[in-house]
């Protein structure tokens, strides 16, 4: 006695399957988008065994998942290590070019000290 218009007890092959989703993740992109730092999604998954927004492992063995949701879930996951990423690689950029002048100014300082 299924409850879904269509159930299958088995396996399905297909060459394609087409879930239908609204509010697609490109928001996380806008300027004004609440990204999580780091440590408070080190914190919530501490804290939840989870990230934010994914079912937990209980709810997806007892419920199931809905792929459209979950592949729109993931997405967002994605953009959102996309954007840590990007962050991180200009910091690690800036530290680089610090580095670099400290460098600069050491050689400069032993010169001088060399030279006395």
């Amino acid at each position: 006695s299924p409850l879904e218009k269509l159930s299958v007890n088995g396996s399905i092959r297909a060459k394609e399957v087409k879930v239908e989703v609204a509010n697609w993740t490109d928001y996380v992109f806008a300027e004004d988008y609440n990204l999580l730092s780091l440590p408070e999604l080190a914190n919530y998954i501490k804290d939840n065994g989870k990230l934010p927004e994914v079912a937990s492992a209980l709810s997806a063995e007892k419920d199931g998942v809905n792929l459209g949701e979950m592949g729109k879930i993931l997405l967002k996951k994605i953009e959102e290590l996309t954007l840590h990423l990007i962050e991180k690689d200009q910091q690690l950029s800036k530290q680089k070019k610090e580095n670099q002048d400290l460098q600069k100014r050491m050689s400069r300082v032993e010169l001088l000290l060399n030279i006395n």
